[in-house]
């Protein structure tokens, strides 16, 4: 029953005086209003003669909106009046154009679109929840709902992370055709390969002649090298409970996926392979590098739904799996925090073995705010304590840092927005040494 009843029961009983027994009066009040809702209850088209489908958008970008519509069909032979809500889970920001108070018309046999604007606040997977449909009669005095009809149609929104770092792209892939692409060495140097002959000029290495290829041609022709390709990269993103941690205005784990799309968007522009293992106690997401072209949309596929987990990292299970999928030594950039207990206790036993084989490099984003802490006096008593806490956490990371550089590995270490140029430019410093 809905307001209009109510409403048309308060008008009836302001009639009560009017009757000779009050009591007579209710009871014809009562029935004949509670007789027209039942009637019109009767009139109402029923739930199950109702039909609900959907189309849109399946993916967008953490930041941009989707449209997904609901189409409901009437397959009776009534007209249907009915308020319509559909719900999707909060963090997915849907707004209907047609709000959930709007009573609708369908025609019978008739399909309506109703669309709905999603404007995601999280990464990841965002389903949609129910669709309810509130079928009124032709009087509007009462509906019908039942649950589960229509039933609702399955959707999942999925939302790709936001990938800031795109805007260092440009200046980092000019950087590299001077290393590798449209400006080739004139000598032969370490970790280079041959890329072409061409006639000698003044200036040239001779020890680029080829006395071959010279004396056929009568001409003296010297060999250009340019750095090796198809060097092979694996980013691991470790998401135990260090990635869960707030650094900025984000947690560390949508730090490293941004870093891990930049370093894989420079390194395929480049002509190597990446590979991608994103793992804690388990292995969450493996994308192999075959199919360089779309890679990079496989990897943000596979990157999406990633979610820190509040467990201890297994690094031996890392290891192992770099150790058991990478026969070629490659270069392994693994996203995680230059933590004592975490890396101490877990990364620093397997390294000796992982390092052998592998040219190994840590990324990991330090917190502003502890660098913050121990600068500047100490304006009250308490801040003091913040200080000498924020001091013993720097000097317990350089020892962190200390130890992994004793093993060959090469640490970066910057602020959360620097992480990915920062990862970037010591790949790019990597290759130009062909040290990959």
């Amino acid at each position: 029953m809905t307001w209009r009843a109510a409403l048309l029961l308060a008008v009836g009983a302001s009639t009560l005086p009017l009757w000779p027994s009050p009591f007579v009066g209710v009871l014809v009040m009562t029935g004949a209003v509670l007789l027209l809702v039942l009637v019109d209850r009767l009139l109402a088209v029923p739930p199950a003669a109702l039909t609900a489908d959907r189309d849109g958008d399946r993916t967008v970008r953490l930041g941009g909106t989707a449209t997904v519509v609901l189409r409901l069909g009437n397959t009776s032979g009534r007209t249907l009046r009915a308020q319509v809500r559909d719900a999707w889970v909060p963090s997915a920001g849907a707004r209907p154009d047609l709000p959930p108070d709007r009573v609708l018309t369908v025609p019978p046999g008739d399909t309506v679109p109703l669309p709905t604007r999603l404007t995601p606040t999280r990464r990841g997977d965002r389903p949609a929840v129910a669709v309810t449909v509130r079928s009124l009669g032709p009087l509007r005095l009462a509906f019908r709902q039942r649950s589960g009809r229509p039933a609702t149609p399955p959707w999942t929104l999925r939302v790709l992370p936001r990938f800031d770092s795109r805007r260092h792209l440009p200046e980092k892939l000019a950087r590299l055709r001077v290393i590798d692409g449209t400006q080739v060495t004139r000598g032969r140097g370490q970790g280079t390969e041959f890329d072409t002959l061409r006639e000698y000029v003044v200036g040239d290495d001779v020890r680029s002649i080829d006395w071959r290829a010279s004396a056929r041609r009568a001409d003296v022709l010297v060999r250009t090298w340019r750095p090796e390709r198809d060097r092979r990269l694996v980013c691991v993103v470790d998401t135990g409970r260090t990635s869960a941690v707030r650094v900025g205005d984000e947690p560390r784990l949508d730090t490293a996926i941004d870093a891990a799309l930049l370093l894989t968007a420079l390194a395929a522009r480049a002509g190597d392979r990446v590979d991608l293992l994103a793992a804690d106690t388990a292995v969450r997401a493996a994308v192999t590098g075959s199919g360089r072209p779309a890679l990079l949309p496989r990897l943000v596929h596979a990157l999406a739904p990633l979610e820190p987990a509040l467990v201890e990292t297994d690094f031996e299970l890392i290891a192992g799996e770099i150790l058991r999928r990478q026969r070629h030594r490659s270069l392994v950039v693994l996203f995680t925090a230059l933590e004592p207990g975490a890396l101490g206790e877990g990364l620093l036993p397997v390294l000796p073995r992982l390092a052998a084989r592998h040219r190994v490099l840590v990324a990991a984003s330090h917190d502003p705010v502890l660098a913050a802490m121990t600068t500047g006096a100490p304006a009250r008593p308490e801040d003091a304590y913040a200080a000498a806490a924020g001091w013993r956490a720097l000097a317990e990371r350089d020892r962190v840092r200390a130890a992994l550089t004793r093993y060959g590995v090469t640490v970066v270490d910057a602020p959360a927005d620097a992480l990915a140029p920062t990862v970037a430019d010591t790949y790019l410093r990597l290759k130009s040494q062909a040290q990959l």
